[in-house]
């Protein structure tokens, strides 16, 4: 298991570098000179050229990719051209908003996508295995900001029930429609596929044998069949985690909670290089380490796993 996950740690390296050149390749090709930007269309050229300077921007672009992977190794994610405010800082504060937000709809999807797929599975063609399905295909189908709209206007406008925008005093109530919003998809296809892959089991000789022996129905699904359909739907667990931090930034902005998804659209909309550039980044890596927690993850579900690993 040891190398199992050593060697995972080993492709992930090549990843990142090639995550982080893209990135500042990307940045470097974008129309727009950052100097003008600050300074506004009143820039003369004596102070344009200062700016260049300062930023490095005059150097040639090898010596600004050697110079941005040097400061990206030291924690250096440069300063904000709107604001003068360091990157790095300005992440740090809003990402624990955001990582609260994709923990809870996670756990929501999860939640409510594997009980809805074990029991429709169980339930084979009966009215809530319809029913079911139905919900979740109307999930797959929904975009994200639609159904926080929709949110916001009937839970928070019409019923009162909850609040609409912002973080407020930081309690669980504003975590409720953000959450249902940017968890609605994942629950679908986690429905949907814990469904397929139970039947899947449930169809298999070693199935009918445990049944046969009279083992009760509860434990012939949850201990038998359950563990062996888990694979593809941590393989899905892991690819979500993507739609959850592109969809962050969509659910952040409707329901204007402060986190890193809101912040690099207001980076975008001011042409903030730099703050675009450390967005990027920052969810570009945690999308990476999820998927890794979960490769690792395989080993503890799959024995074929831990064995190839010796």
């Amino acid at each position: 298991m040891f190398t199992h996950i050593m060697r995972k740690l080993l492709y992930t390296i090549p990843v990142v570098w090639g995550v982080v050149t893209m990135i500042f390749i990307l940045m470097a090709v974008v129309p727009g000179d950052p100097a003008q930007i600050m300074t506004g269309q009143r820039g003369d050229p004596a102070t344009l050229e200062k700016i260049r300077h300062d930023l490095g921007l005059d150097l040639p672009i090898t010596q600004q990719y050697t110079k941005f992977l040097g400061e990206l190794i030291r924690g250096d994610l440069g300063m904000s051209y709107r604001n003068n405010e360091k990157v790095a800082s300005a992440i740090k504060t809003r990402f624990i908003a955001t990582m609260k937000l994709t923990a809870c709809a996670m756990a929501l999807a999860i939640a409510v996508g594997l009980t809805a797929g074990i029991i429709s599975a169980a339930k084979q063609y009966s009215v809530f295995d319809y029913t079911a399905m139905f919900i979740a295909v109307s999930g797959v189908s929904a975009p994200v900001f639609w159904v926080g709209l929709l949110l916001l206007l009937v839970f928070a406008y019409n019923l009162g029930w909850v609040p609409g925008i912002g973080e407020g005093d930081g309690g669980w109530r504003y975590l409720i429609l953000p959450s249902v919003a940017l968890g609605v998809r994942p629950a679908a296809l986690l429905a949907r596929l814990t469904r397929s892959c139970m039947l899947e089991v449930l169809n298999q000789d070693y199935i009918r044998t445990a049944r046969a022996k009279g083992i009760r129905e509860n434990l012939v699904i949850m201990k038998h069949a359950l563990k062996n359909a888990m694979i593809p739907v941590i393989t899905i667990i892991g690819t979500q985690i993507s739609d959850l931090l592109s969809g962050a930034v969509l659910t952040e902005s409707i329901f204007a909670w402060p986190g890193v998804g809101r912040l690099a659209v207001e980076a975008l909309i001011n042409r903030d290089f730099p703050m675009i550039r450390g967005t990027v980044i920052v969810l570009a890596l945690t999308f990476l380490i999820a998927n890794l927690i979960v490769d690792i993850s395989y080993g503890f579900f799959d024995p074929r796993v831990r064995f190839e690993s010796k």
